[in-house]
């Protein structure tokens, strides 16, 4: 099956980057060799950042430059103003709230927030603060920072482009005929039940598969070590908890970041998943501890928030991206070009946009001659939209007065 480009992963950046290639043209296929979404897209928490977290660091770089218009693309694509149409995509708020800590550096970190930033906080007064955010003594903000379920993401592109979206099987059924490191001349698929093979001959290959980029590129000849991965322990709590997006600040950090959703697996409670600072640090602490240590931050930075009967989980997930010299967070979109074969990794969710138009701008036009025609692939498999973290049935959940009762000990990982 002759090609135009071929994209292993279906996760943020593929599918963009997939339906901005289809739409200019290209006959393009994407592959997945596990469920849409699963790892990094799935287990976000789906905000769109316009910078905030540079702009509270003093950093006037690329990363500030290309995210801070990130949330107006966003809402663009999600109003159908513009391509991808992600008018079906679930919006879980219009906004986050931000709030901070009491002390003198956090409010300079605050005023560094309200510089560089195209969407800028918005001071609330005390009747439009939310109820939950009523018992601390600093000032609430509003940012305009839209928050996105990233399953409905994932579902809403995949049923614009499902003729396009194959399941494959990586481990037994991909095989790559090269010409030289990164020449891709052929891709050998075996169907994930065996019945049937596939063989793709694609002009360009793009790798946006997370983590899955390391091993496809050793399968094309190409270094793993160009990869990195930042790991993350986030955390859940479900229960009769108020419906919050946002951020507390202290410093030139943000202390915690929480989103809300509910899902069929919560029995109509509130799902908070909870980041930031407490998740950065996290990865250092058993998952007891880590839940410890998470209840005492919220109370901590949501005072009079009742906890009874709220259930704690956490969960691991790899930041994967382009390597850096000192092991730290890539500034903007990433890509190598090797060959015929594009690596990519967006290295946040909200650059999705931002790196698709960097691949297609390296791939370039469509051929005068290449049409799209799915027949040959109409009855292959198609893969499944990942559940989230806590849906899967590995989580643990601990309730609050189990975690209250564990000896404040702090426990590192083994």
């Amino acid at each position: 099956m002759q090609l135009d480009v071929v994209i292993f992963g279906g996760g943020a950046a593929g599918l963009w980057i997939l339906d901005r290639l289809a739409r200019q043209g290209h006959s393009v296929v994407l592959l997945e060799a596990g469920e849409l979404g699963a790892g990094q897209t799935i287990a976000s928490q789906g905000i769109i950042h316009g910078g905030l977290k540079y702009a509270l660091q003093g950093l006037m770089n690329r990363s500030a430059a290309s995210i801070s218009e990130m949330p107006l693309v966003w809402r663009a694509s999600l109003l159908g103003q513009r391509s991808p149409c992600l008018t079906n995509t679930r919006l879980r708020s219009g906004a986050c709230y931000l709030w901070r800590t009491e002390n003198w550096s956090s409010r300079l970190g605050m005023l560094g927030a309200r510089l560089a930033l195209q969407v800028q906080p918005e001071a609330l007064s005390a009747d439009e603060t939310p109820d939950v955010l009523r018992h601390g003594t600093s000032t609430v903000f509003r940012l305009g920072e839209q928050v996105i379920c990233p399953k409905s993401f994932v579902n809403d592109l995949y049923e614009q482009h499902s003729e396009r979206i194959l399941k494959i099987d990586a481990a037994h059924g991909l095989a790559f005929e090269i010409d030289s490191p990164g020449e891709t001349r052929a891709i050998r698929l075996q169907s994930p039940d065996g019945s049937r093979e596939l063989v793709l001959k694609p002009r360009h290959v793009v790798l946006a598969a997370g983590r899955g980029n390391r091993e496809l590129r050793g399968m094309l000849g190409l270094s793993r070590e160009t990869m990195q991965t930042r790991p993350l322990k986030m955390v859940v709590a479900r229960g009769s908890l108020p419906e919050l997006h946002g951020h507390c600040i202290d410093g030139a950090k943000t202390r915690v970041t929480i989103t809300s959703d509910c899902s069929e697996s919560a029995d109509g409670r509130t799902v908070w998943q909870i980041g930031g600072q407490l998740a950065e640090d996290g990865v250092a602490y058993d998952d007891e501890t880590q839940l410890t240590r998470a209840i005492a931050e919220i109370r901590d930075v949501l005072p009079g928030l009742d906890l009874t009967g709220v259930e704690w989980s956490c969960y691991r997930v790899d930041r994967a991206e382009k390597a850096t010299t000192d092991g730290q967070r890539p500034e903007g979109i990433q890509t190598l070009c090797a060959g015929n074969v594009t690596t990519a990794w967006p290295t946040k969710l909200a650059l999705a946009p931002v790196l698709a138009d960097e691949v297609a701008s390296r791939i370039g036009d469509p051929r005068e001659t290449a049409s799209w025609n799915g027949t040959e692939i109409a009855d292959w498999p198609r893969p499944e939209v990942s559940r989230f973290p806590w849906e899967l049935p590995e989580a643990r959940w601990f309730g609050t007065d189990e975690l209250d009762s564990t000896p404040s000990v702090t426990r590192r990982a083994a």
